[in-house]
């Protein structure tokens, strides 16, 4: 059998023979005319190269071979009525899913944990695996189905993805507490006369938004200490007396730190979800991002 030629009308007006044993009946619920159906039956006794059909006293008896076909048939009807049906409506308390997210450690802290509380709640049986940001990655890690979403900065968003603007963030300059020099207002002078640590996510970096900004000044400041995570950063700050300048909802709940508005302007930056195509209309994940956005 040419399975490229077969109609798949043909097997479900097969299918309802097989209940009914009648082919004034199965043209009625097929909403079809008796002479149709009868053609049809005619073509399906070429197709199986068998009279499936026979006449008896009370309508039609299947052959071995109809009986055969009774229940794959059926089997395979109704699978194909699932794969084409609408999606159902997502129900949260009984999904049990893994939501696979990519983000760095200070949008972690920024994003997935004032959500967590919410997701957790009304999804409990769902699990939640976060991965390191790789950017040059992540469009071929969402076309892949490696990752469901990730979150990026406004630059160098691949335009490939769906993407939603979550938040502007801003800097801010903090360290400890008791910290000597942040006990009052910062000149710029006093500012690049302070000793700083930052985060270099490739590792080894000296170098970054605060330092270009004032290089526009002409002035430069002091790096002592690059690290890796932001993490690593707050206990530094909060032994020693390194300062840094750090997104501000970083450091917004941090008793331990004092933050100060820096003496320059330093460029922000935009913090986006991005999700591929192929998930955009997925119900799950569109209620995870709704999720997000409600915790934001």
């Amino acid at each position: 059998m040419n399975m490229h030629s077969l109609d798949l009308n043909l097997l479900q007006t097969l299918d309802v023979l097989l209940v009914e044993q009648n082919v004034t009946r199965a043209a009625q619920r097929l909403n079809l005319s008796q002479p149709s159906v009868s053609a049809q039956l005619a073509r399906l006794r070429v197709l199986f190269d068998d009279p499936l059909l026979l006449p008896g006293p009370r309508g039609m008896l299947p052959t071995a071979r109809a009986e055969a076909l009774r229940e794959p048939l059926r089997l395979a009807l109704e699978a194909l009525e699932r794969a084409v049906a609408p999606p159902a409506a997502f129900d949260p308390a009984r999904a049990e899913l893994t939501w696979r997210i990519a983000a760095t450690d200070y949008m972690s802290s920024a994003l997935i944990l004032p959500a967590l509380k919410l997701i957790r709640e009304a999804a409990p049986r769902s699990r939640m695996a976060v991965f390191a940001l790789n950017p040059p990655q992540v469009a071929q890690q969402l076309e892949k189905g490696e990752l469901d979403m990730v979150f990026h900065t406004g630059d160098n968003a691949p335009p490939t993805l769906h993407q939603r603007r979550l938040f502007s963030e801003r800097y801010v300059l903090a360290g400890r507490h008791d910290h000597p020099q942040l006990q009052q207002p910062l000149t710029l002078d006093r500012f690049c006369q302070l000793e700083f640590v930052m985060v270099s996510p490739d590792g080894g970096g000296f170098s970054a938004a605060t330092d270009h900004a004032l290089a526009r000044l002409g002035r430069t400041r002091r790096v002592a200490l690059s690290v890796p995570h932001f993490l690593f950063m707050l206990d530094t700050l909060a032994n020693s007396d390194l300062v840094a300048v750090l997104p501000e909802r970083l450091v917004r709940n941090a008793p331990q730190l004092r933050v100060l508005a820096p003496p320059l302007q330093i460029e922000g930056f935009d913090i986006l979800m991005l999700w591929h195509e192929r998930l955009h209309r997925d119900p799950a994940q569109q209620w995870l991002r709704q999720q997000i956005v409600a915790a934001l």
